[in-house]
Protein backbone atom coordinates (compact mmCIF):
# COMPACT_ATOMS: atom_id res chain seq x y z
CA UNK A 1 0.00 0.00 0.00
CA UNK A 2 2.92 2.33 1.21
CA UNK A 3 4.69 1.54 -2.21
CA UNK A 4 1.72 2.06 -4.38
CA UNK A 5 1.35 5.52 -2.72
CA UNK A 6 4.28 6.54 -3.68
CA UNK A 7 4.73 5.23 -7.01
CA UNK A 8 1.54 7.42 -7.47
CA UNK A 9 2.79 10.67 -6.01
CA UNK A 10 5.60 9.89 -8.63
CA UNK A 11 3.60 9.17 -11.48
CA UNK A 12 1.23 12.72 -10.74
CA UNK A 13 4.08 15.09 -10.00
CA UNK A 14 5.98 13.73 -13.77
CA UNK A 15 3.28 14.64 -15.34
CA UNK A 16 2.08 17.93 -13.75
CA UNK A 17 4.72 19.80 -12.07
CA UNK A 18 6.44 22.49 -14.36
CA UNK A 19 9.53 24.10 -14.32
CA UNK A 20 10.23 25.91 -11.04
CA UNK A 21 10.41 29.61 -12.85
CA UNK A 22 6.78 29.00 -14.35
CA UNK A 23 5.82 27.71 -10.94
CA UNK A 24 6.93 30.75 -9.91
CA UNK A 25 5.36 32.79 -13.13
CA UNK A 26 1.96 31.12 -12.21
CA UNK A 27 1.80 31.50 -8.53
CA UNK A 28 1.96 35.23 -9.05
CA UNK A 29 -0.92 35.04 -11.29
CA UNK A 30 -2.63 32.89 -8.56
CA UNK A 31 -1.70 35.36 -5.83
CA UNK A 32 -2.33 38.59 -7.86
CA UNK A 33 -6.31 37.31 -8.62
CA UNK A 34 -6.51 36.19 -5.17
CA UNK A 35 -5.06 39.44 -3.81
CA UNK A 36 -7.86 41.32 -5.87
CA UNK A 37 -10.62 38.75 -4.58
CA UNK A 38 -9.54 39.13 -1.13
CA UNK A 39 -8.98 43.11 -0.70
CA UNK A 40 -10.38 44.47 -3.64
CA UNK A 41 -7.76 46.29 -4.74
CA UNK A 42 -7.52 47.39 -8.02
CA UNK A 43 -4.84 45.61 -11.04
CA UNK A 44 -3.05 49.39 -11.27
CA UNK A 45 -2.36 48.83 -7.22
CA UNK A 46 -1.50 45.31 -7.52
CA UNK A 47 0.99 45.71 -10.10
CA UNK A 48 2.53 48.55 -8.41
CA UNK A 49 3.17 46.59 -5.13
CA UNK A 50 4.57 43.78 -7.51
CA UNK A 51 6.86 45.78 -9.50
CA UNK A 52 7.98 48.67 -7.04
CA UNK A 53 11.17 49.04 -4.33
CA UNK A 54 9.13 46.88 -1.66
CA UNK A 55 7.72 44.15 -4.73
CA UNK A 56 9.86 42.73 -7.08
CA UNK A 57 12.92 44.67 -5.71
CA UNK A 58 12.20 44.10 -2.13
CA UNK A 59 14.56 41.09 -1.29
CA UNK A 60 17.80 41.98 -3.05
CA UNK A 61 20.08 42.17 0.17
CA UNK A 62 18.71 38.71 1.90
CA UNK A 63 19.13 37.58 -1.74
CA UNK A 64 22.30 38.40 -1.87
CA UNK A 65 22.96 36.69 1.72
CA UNK A 66 21.04 33.84 0.20
CA UNK A 67 23.17 33.59 -3.02
CA UNK A 68 26.41 33.57 -1.01
CA UNK A 69 25.25 31.02 1.74
CA UNK A 70 25.08 28.37 -1.38
CA UNK A 71 28.13 29.54 -2.89
CA UNK A 72 30.40 29.93 -0.18
CA UNK A 73 28.82 26.49 0.96
CA UNK A 74 29.51 25.10 -2.49
CA UNK A 75 32.82 26.21 -2.80
CA UNK A 76 33.64 24.81 0.42
CA UNK A 77 32.19 20.99 -0.29
CA UNK A 78 34.26 21.21 -3.81
CA UNK A 79 37.76 21.01 -1.70
CA UNK A 80 39.60 17.85 -2.01
CA UNK A 81 39.41 17.37 1.23
CA UNK A 82 35.81 17.65 1.47
CA UNK A 83 35.79 15.20 -1.45
CA UNK A 84 37.70 12.69 0.09
CA UNK A 85 35.18 12.69 3.03
CA UNK A 86 32.37 12.22 0.72
CA UNK A 87 34.32 9.31 -1.17
CA UNK A 88 35.06 7.26 2.34
CA UNK A 89 31.13 8.05 3.36
CA UNK A 90 30.33 6.58 0.49
CA UNK A 91 32.04 3.52 0.62
CA UNK A 92 30.33 2.54 3.86
CA UNK A 93 27.23 2.02 1.46
CA UNK A 94 27.65 -1.57 0.09
CA UNK A 95 23.81 -2.17 -1.00
CA UNK A 96 20.58 0.06 -1.99
CA UNK A 97 19.59 0.40 1.88
CA UNK A 98 22.54 1.17 2.80
CA UNK A 99 23.27 4.24 -0.06
CA UNK A 100 19.38 5.29 1.06
CA UNK A 101 20.40 5.65 4.24
CA UNK A 102 23.84 6.86 4.68
CA UNK A 103 22.69 9.34 1.89
CA UNK A 104 19.66 10.94 4.09
CA UNK A 105 21.49 10.64 7.28
CA UNK A 106 24.52 12.76 6.54
CA UNK A 107 22.78 15.20 4.25
CA UNK A 108 20.37 15.94 7.08
CA UNK A 109 23.54 16.55 9.48
CA UNK A 110 24.95 18.70 6.86
CA UNK A 111 22.07 20.82 5.91
CA UNK A 112 21.16 21.41 9.93
CA UNK A 113 25.07 22.65 10.33
CA UNK A 114 24.66 24.82 6.87
CA UNK A 115 22.01 24.71 4.49
CA UNK A 116 24.10 25.87 1.67
CA UNK A 117 27.06 23.11 2.31
CA UNK A 118 24.37 20.55 2.74
CA UNK A 119 22.55 21.06 -0.35
CA UNK A 120 25.71 20.37 -2.14
CA UNK A 121 27.26 18.34 -0.57
CA UNK A 122 24.67 15.93 -0.12
CA UNK A 123 23.93 15.94 -3.62
CA UNK A 124 27.80 15.43 -4.11
CA UNK A 125 27.30 12.54 -1.94
CA UNK A 126 24.38 10.74 -3.96
CA UNK A 127 26.44 10.69 -6.59
CA UNK A 128 29.54 9.19 -4.97
CA UNK A 129 27.35 6.69 -3.44
CA UNK A 130 25.71 5.87 -7.38
CA UNK A 131 28.99 5.01 -8.26
CA UNK A 132 29.49 2.30 -5.42
CA UNK A 133 25.83 0.96 -5.00
CA UNK A 134 24.83 0.16 -9.02
CA UNK A 135 20.80 -1.13 -8.26
CA UNK A 136 20.40 1.60 -6.25
CA UNK A 137 17.01 4.01 -7.90
CA UNK A 138 19.24 7.39 -8.46
CA UNK A 139 15.73 9.31 -8.21
CA UNK A 140 15.00 8.24 -5.39
CA UNK A 141 18.69 8.83 -3.79
CA UNK A 142 18.94 12.44 -5.23
CA UNK A 143 15.46 12.82 -3.25
CA UNK A 144 16.88 11.15 -0.30
CA UNK A 145 19.76 13.77 -0.35
CA UNK A 146 17.64 16.56 -0.92
CA UNK A 147 14.72 15.37 2.15
CA UNK A 148 17.57 16.45 4.62
CA UNK A 149 17.15 19.75 3.69
CA UNK A 150 13.54 19.21 5.70
CA UNK A 151 15.84 20.35 8.74
CA UNK A 152 17.40 23.72 7.93
CA UNK A 153 15.58 26.54 9.21
CA UNK A 154 15.84 24.58 12.36
CA UNK A 155 19.81 24.48 12.40
CA UNK A 156 22.86 27.13 12.76
CA UNK A 157 22.08 28.61 9.40
CA UNK A 158 18.19 28.74 9.88
CA UNK A 159 17.46 32.68 8.88
CA UNK A 160 14.77 33.07 11.66
CA UNK A 161 16.32 32.23 14.61
CA UNK A 162 19.53 33.52 13.80
CA UNK A 163 17.41 36.99 12.77
CA UNK A 164 15.90 36.77 16.31
CA UNK A 165 19.33 36.13 17.72
CA UNK A 166 20.88 38.87 16.61
CA UNK A 167 22.33 41.60 18.51
CA UNK A 168 18.80 43.65 19.70
CA UNK A 169 16.48 41.10 18.06
CA UNK A 170 14.64 42.55 15.11
CA UNK A 171 11.86 45.08 14.64
CA UNK A 172 8.69 44.45 13.94
CA UNK A 173 6.63 47.32 12.92
CA UNK A 174 8.51 49.72 15.48
CA UNK A 175 8.47 46.93 18.49
CA UNK A 176 11.93 44.93 18.84
CA UNK A 177 11.73 41.31 19.13
CA UNK A 178 14.51 38.78 19.90
CA UNK A 179 15.13 35.18 21.08
CA UNK A 180 18.68 33.79 22.14
CA UNK A 181 19.47 30.68 20.10
CA UNK A 182 18.99 28.87 23.39
CA UNK A 183 15.16 29.37 22.86
CA UNK A 184 15.40 29.05 19.09
CA UNK A 185 17.84 26.20 17.54
CA UNK A 186 19.12 24.97 20.67
CA UNK A 187 15.72 24.65 22.43
CA UNK A 188 15.32 21.02 23.33
CA UNK A 189 11.63 20.71 21.31
CA UNK A 190 13.17 21.95 18.05
CA UNK A 191 16.34 19.59 19.11
CA UNK A 192 14.08 16.83 19.84
CA UNK A 193 12.20 16.81 16.74
CA UNK A 194 15.49 17.17 14.67
CA UNK A 195 16.94 13.66 16.20
CA UNK A 196 13.85 11.90 15.15
CA UNK A 197 13.58 13.09 11.79
CA UNK A 198 17.59 12.31 11.64
CA UNK A 199 16.64 8.57 13.33
CA UNK A 200 13.56 8.02 11.62
CA UNK A 201 13.61 9.92 7.93
CA UNK A 202 16.37 7.74 6.28
CA UNK A 203 14.01 4.76 7.03
CA UNK A 204 10.77 6.25 5.49
CA UNK A 205 13.05 7.29 2.25
CA UNK A 206 14.19 3.22 1.91
CA UNK A 207 10.65 1.94 2.46
CA UNK A 208 10.17 4.23 -0.42
CA UNK A 209 12.27 2.45 -2.94
CA UNK A 210 10.12 1.04 -6.25
CA UNK A 211 10.72 -2.55 -7.12
CA UNK A 212 13.52 -3.72 -9.82
CA UNK A 213 11.15 -3.37 -12.68
CA UNK A 214 10.71 0.49 -11.78
CA UNK A 215 14.03 1.45 -10.63
CA UNK A 216 15.50 3.80 -12.48
CA UNK A 217 19.53 4.06 -12.89
CA UNK A 218 21.83 6.58 -12.98
CA UNK A 219 23.19 7.38 -16.33
CA UNK A 220 27.01 6.46 -15.86
CA UNK A 221 28.00 9.25 -17.86
CA UNK A 222 26.94 11.36 -15.56
CA UNK A 223 28.93 10.04 -13.22
CA UNK A 224 32.18 10.86 -15.01
CA UNK A 225 34.30 13.33 -12.89
CA UNK A 226 35.69 16.60 -14.35
CA UNK A 227 39.37 16.33 -14.24
CA UNK A 228 41.45 18.54 -11.65
CA UNK A 229 42.46 21.77 -12.66
CA UNK A 230 46.45 21.78 -13.12
CA UNK A 231 48.16 25.21 -12.46
CA UNK A 232 51.07 26.33 -13.62
CA UNK A 233 53.37 28.82 -11.42
CA UNK A 234 55.57 30.66 -14.28
CA UNK A 235 55.03 34.13 -14.22
CA UNK A 236 54.93 36.63 -11.30
CA UNK A 237 51.53 37.16 -11.57
CA UNK A 238 50.95 33.29 -11.02
CA UNK A 239 53.06 33.16 -8.48
CA UNK A 240 51.36 36.05 -6.45
CA UNK A 241 47.79 34.04 -6.99
CA UNK A 242 49.50 31.09 -5.20
CA UNK A 243 51.46 33.05 -2.24
CA UNK A 244 51.26 31.03 0.54
CA UNK A 245 51.97 34.63 2.54
CA UNK A 246 48.74 36.21 1.15
CA UNK A 247 46.78 33.10 1.89
CA UNK A 248 47.90 33.02 5.74
CA UNK A 249 47.48 36.24 5.99
CA UNK A 250 43.79 36.69 4.32
CA UNK A 251 43.03 33.81 7.11
CA UNK A 252 44.25 35.35 10.19
CA UNK A 253 42.38 38.45 9.50
CA UNK A 254 39.31 36.72 8.80
CA UNK A 255 39.72 34.30 11.83
CA UNK A 256 40.91 36.99 13.78
CA UNK A 257 37.54 39.01 13.45
CA UNK A 258 35.67 35.68 13.65
CA UNK A 259 37.05 35.26 17.42
CA UNK A 260 36.51 38.84 18.02
CA UNK A 261 32.88 39.00 16.78
CA UNK A 262 31.82 36.08 19.43
CA UNK A 263 34.27 37.19 22.03
CA UNK A 264 31.89 40.66 22.22
CA UNK A 265 28.70 39.01 21.16
CA UNK A 266 28.47 35.68 22.39
CA UNK A 267 27.19 32.85 20.92
CA UNK A 268 25.07 35.56 18.80
CA UNK A 269 24.97 33.88 14.91
CA UNK A 270 23.79 36.02 12.34
CA UNK A 271 23.43 35.36 8.32
CA UNK A 272 26.49 37.66 8.11
CA UNK A 273 28.77 35.58 10.46
CA UNK A 274 27.40 32.63 9.34
CA UNK A 275 28.19 33.52 5.74
CA UNK A 276 32.05 34.80 6.83
CA UNK A 277 32.80 31.46 8.89
CA UNK A 278 32.20 29.11 6.15
CA UNK A 279 34.08 31.88 3.58
CA UNK A 280 37.18 31.71 5.66
CA UNK A 281 37.00 27.60 6.15
CA UNK A 282 36.45 27.41 2.57
CA UNK A 283 39.79 29.42 1.76
CA UNK A 284 41.75 26.98 4.66
CA UNK A 285 40.56 24.14 2.68
CA UNK A 286 41.48 24.65 -0.63
CA UNK A 287 44.69 25.72 0.96
CA UNK A 288 45.55 28.46 -1.68
CA UNK A 289 43.36 31.79 -3.19
CA UNK A 290 43.60 30.94 -7.02
CA UNK A 291 41.97 27.09 -6.14
CA UNK A 292 39.23 28.94 -3.88
CA UNK A 293 38.73 32.01 -6.60
CA UNK A 294 38.24 28.96 -9.01
CA UNK A 295 36.05 26.96 -7.04
CA UNK A 296 33.74 30.05 -6.12
CA UNK A 297 33.26 30.60 -10.21
CA UNK A 298 31.99 26.98 -10.32
CA UNK A 299 30.07 27.19 -7.25
CA UNK A 300 28.16 30.97 -8.32
CA UNK A 301 26.47 28.95 -11.24
CA UNK A 302 24.52 26.90 -8.44
CA UNK A 303 23.13 30.43 -7.52
CA UNK A 304 21.38 30.85 -11.15
CA UNK A 305 18.38 29.97 -9.80
CA UNK A 306 18.46 32.23 -6.88
CA UNK A 307 19.34 35.61 -8.95
CA UNK A 308 16.38 34.41 -11.54
CA UNK A 309 13.69 33.47 -9.50
CA UNK A 310 14.37 35.64 -6.09
CA UNK A 311 12.93 38.35 -7.61
CA UNK A 312 9.63 37.05 -8.59
CA UNK A 313 9.21 35.84 -5.28
CA UNK A 314 9.90 39.17 -3.82
CA UNK A 315 6.98 40.11 -6.09
CA UNK A 316 4.66 38.07 -4.59
CA UNK A 317 5.39 38.68 -1.58
CA UNK A 318 4.95 42.80 -2.26
CA UNK A 319 1.13 41.14 -3.80
CA UNK A 320 0.90 39.28 -0.11
CA UNK A 321 1.45 42.02 1.89
CA UNK A 322 0.05 44.75 -0.73
CA UNK A 323 -2.79 46.80 1.53
CA UNK A 324 -5.87 48.31 0.43
CA UNK A 325 -7.20 51.25 2.63
CA UNK A 326 -8.55 49.51 5.28
CA UNK A 327 -5.03 47.83 6.34
CA UNK A 328 -6.07 44.47 5.14
CA UNK A 329 -3.76 42.02 2.64
CA UNK A 330 -3.65 38.36 1.69
CA UNK A 331 -1.50 37.41 4.28
CA UNK A 332 -3.22 39.14 7.23
CA UNK A 333 -6.30 37.25 5.83
CA UNK A 334 -4.52 33.98 5.96
CA UNK A 335 -2.67 34.38 9.16
CA UNK A 336 -5.74 36.29 10.98
CA UNK A 337 -7.68 32.96 10.28
CA UNK A 338 -5.48 30.60 11.94
CA UNK A 339 -4.72 33.19 14.74
CA UNK A 340 -8.31 33.69 15.42
CA UNK A 341 -9.31 29.80 15.88
CA UNK A 342 -5.89 28.93 18.08
CA UNK A 343 -5.28 29.15 21.27
CA UNK A 344 -2.09 28.76 23.96
CA UNK A 345 -1.50 24.88 22.20
CA UNK A 346 -2.83 24.96 19.22
CA UNK A 347 -1.39 28.43 17.98
CA UNK A 348 2.34 27.35 17.10
CA UNK A 349 0.60 24.63 15.28
CA UNK A 350 -1.45 26.22 13.19
CA UNK A 351 0.96 29.27 12.37
CA UNK A 352 3.63 25.87 11.42
CA UNK A 353 0.76 25.11 9.05
CA UNK A 354 -0.13 28.62 7.86
CA UNK A 355 3.28 29.03 7.46
CA UNK A 356 3.67 26.03 4.85
CA UNK A 357 1.05 27.45 3.06
CA UNK A 358 2.53 30.68 2.08
CA UNK A 359 6.11 29.17 1.78
CA UNK A 360 4.70 27.62 -1.57
CA UNK A 361 4.40 31.61 -2.38
CA UNK A 362 7.09 32.95 -0.68
CA UNK A 363 9.63 30.14 -0.69
CA UNK A 364 12.43 32.32 1.18
CA UNK A 365 12.88 32.37 5.39
CA UNK A 366 13.62 36.31 5.09
CA UNK A 367 10.41 36.66 2.80
CA UNK A 368 8.28 34.42 5.06
CA UNK A 369 9.22 36.64 7.76
CA UNK A 370 8.71 39.52 6.64
CA UNK A 371 4.91 38.26 5.61
CA UNK A 372 3.98 36.47 9.06
CA UNK A 373 6.05 37.68 11.39
CA UNK A 374 3.84 41.25 11.45
CA UNK A 375 0.80 39.29 12.64
CA UNK A 376 2.12 36.13 14.34
CA UNK A 377 4.60 38.07 16.85
CA UNK A 378 1.99 40.62 17.85
CA UNK A 379 -0.29 38.05 18.81
CA UNK A 380 2.30 35.60 20.55
CA UNK A 381 2.32 39.24 22.72
CA UNK A 382 -1.15 39.15 23.63
CA UNK A 383 -1.34 35.36 24.29
CA UNK A 384 1.50 35.21 26.02
CA UNK A 385 3.43 32.83 24.25
CA UNK A 386 7.39 32.69 24.03
CA UNK A 387 8.98 34.39 21.14
CA UNK A 388 11.31 31.89 20.13
CA UNK A 389 8.35 28.80 20.14
CA UNK A 390 6.46 31.54 17.71
CA UNK A 391 9.20 32.24 15.57
CA UNK A 392 10.31 28.67 14.65
CA UNK A 393 6.65 27.84 14.37
CA UNK A 394 7.03 29.87 10.87
CA UNK A 395 10.69 28.95 10.51
CA UNK A 396 9.27 24.88 10.54
CA UNK A 397 6.47 25.95 8.11
CA UNK A 398 8.73 27.58 5.66
CA UNK A 399 10.98 24.36 5.71
CA UNK A 400 8.36 21.93 5.59
CA UNK A 401 6.75 22.62 2.28
CA UNK A 402 10.38 23.04 0.63
CA UNK A 403 10.21 19.62 0.05
CA UNK A 404 6.92 20.44 -2.94
CA UNK A 405 8.44 23.76 -3.48
CA UNK A 406 11.39 23.16 -6.48
CA UNK A 407 12.76 26.07 -6.05
CA UNK A 408 15.62 25.35 -3.33
CA UNK A 409 16.12 21.77 -5.55
CA UNK A 410 18.21 23.45 -8.05
CA UNK A 411 21.26 23.31 -6.77
CA UNK A 412 21.20 19.71 -6.38
CA UNK A 413 19.13 18.80 -9.53
CA UNK A 414 21.73 20.73 -11.53
CA UNK A 415 24.70 18.60 -9.84
CA UNK A 416 22.66 15.21 -10.07
CA UNK A 417 21.10 15.99 -13.82
CA UNK A 418 17.62 15.90 -12.98
CA UNK A 419 14.39 17.43 -13.25
CA UNK A 420 12.32 18.50 -10.62
CA UNK A 421 9.69 15.78 -11.69
CA UNK A 422 12.04 13.40 -11.37
CA UNK A 423 12.25 13.23 -7.33
CA UNK A 424 8.75 15.14 -6.16
CA UNK A 425 7.06 12.48 -5.88
CA UNK A 426 9.04 11.07 -3.53
CA UNK A 427 9.26 14.20 -1.68
CA UNK A 428 5.17 14.65 -0.90
CA UNK A 429 5.88 11.44 1.17
CA UNK A 430 8.35 13.20 3.13
CA UNK A 431 6.02 16.21 3.11
CA UNK A 432 3.71 14.39 5.24
CA UNK A 433 5.61 12.60 7.49
CA UNK A 434 7.43 15.93 8.62
CA UNK A 435 4.22 17.74 8.75
CA UNK A 436 3.18 15.14 11.29
CA UNK A 437 6.43 15.08 13.26
CA UNK A 438 6.17 18.93 13.69
CA UNK A 439 2.65 19.29 14.67
CA UNK A 440 3.05 16.60 17.43
CA UNK A 441 6.08 18.01 17.90
CA UNK A 442 4.49 21.67 18.70
CA UNK A 443 1.79 20.25 20.98
CA UNK A 444 4.72 18.50 23.13
CA UNK A 445 6.71 21.92 23.50
CA UNK A 446 3.37 23.60 24.72
CA UNK A 447 3.05 20.98 27.22
CA UNK A 448 6.60 19.87 28.32
CA UNK A 449 8.85 22.14 28.03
Amino acid sequence: MFKKFTNGCVRIVNRWLPDPFLFAIILTIVVFIASMLGTGQNPIQLVNAWGNDGGLWGLLTFSMQMALVLVFGSAMASAKICKRALGAIASAAHDKKSAVLIVTFVATICCWLNWGFGLIASALLAKEVARHVKDVDYPLLIASAYSGFVIWHAGLSGSIPLLMGASGGTEILGVMYSAPTSDTIFHPANLAMCIIILVTMPLINYAMHPSKEQTILVDPASLEEESERIYKINTPAERIEHSRILWIITLVLGFAYIIYYFAVNGFSLGLNIVNMIFLFIGILLHGDLRRYVDAIGDAASGAAGILLQFPFYAGIMGLMVAKNGDGVSLAGIIADFFVGISNDVTFPVLTFLSAGIINFFVPSGGGQWAVQAPIVMPAATEMGIEYGRAAMAIAWGDQWTNMIQPFWALPALGIAGLSARNIMGYLVVITIYVGIIACLGFVAWAYFF
